[in-house]
């Protein structure tokens, strides 16, 4: 299991449209920075056409900082866990 960590800035510019009044950073950003640093942590190229599945568990807001664990599994895909704090606010896998 490896971790890694993503922080969202206060002024992120998804923010504001998304909710105005109670922004939160969307979930597909969310997934989008998740497999990039894992990406990036393996030297791998996870194409936008790999398999992914995700469940967003609970809002990421701008200025919080998002853990990223995950692990290969045998059948060559990637499981994934994000959490800020102690909410876990993602979960997921990916094809390799």
């Amino acid at each position: 299991m490896a971790m890694l960590e993503h922080l969202f800035p206060v002024d992120h510019p998804t923010a504001p449209g998304h909710f105005p009044g109670n922004p939160i950073i969307p979930g597909a950003l969310l997934l989008s920075e998740a497999l990039r640093a894992i990406e990036q942590s393996l030297g791998l190229n996870l194409s936008q056409g790999q398999p992914v599945s995700a469940k967003f568990l609970h809002p990421v807001k701008p200025g919080e900082t998002v853990s990223i664990e995950f692990s290969e599994l045998k059948a060559g895909s990637i499981r994934f866990a994000c959490a800020v704090g102690a909410n876990s606010v993602m979960s997921g896998t990916v094809a390799r």
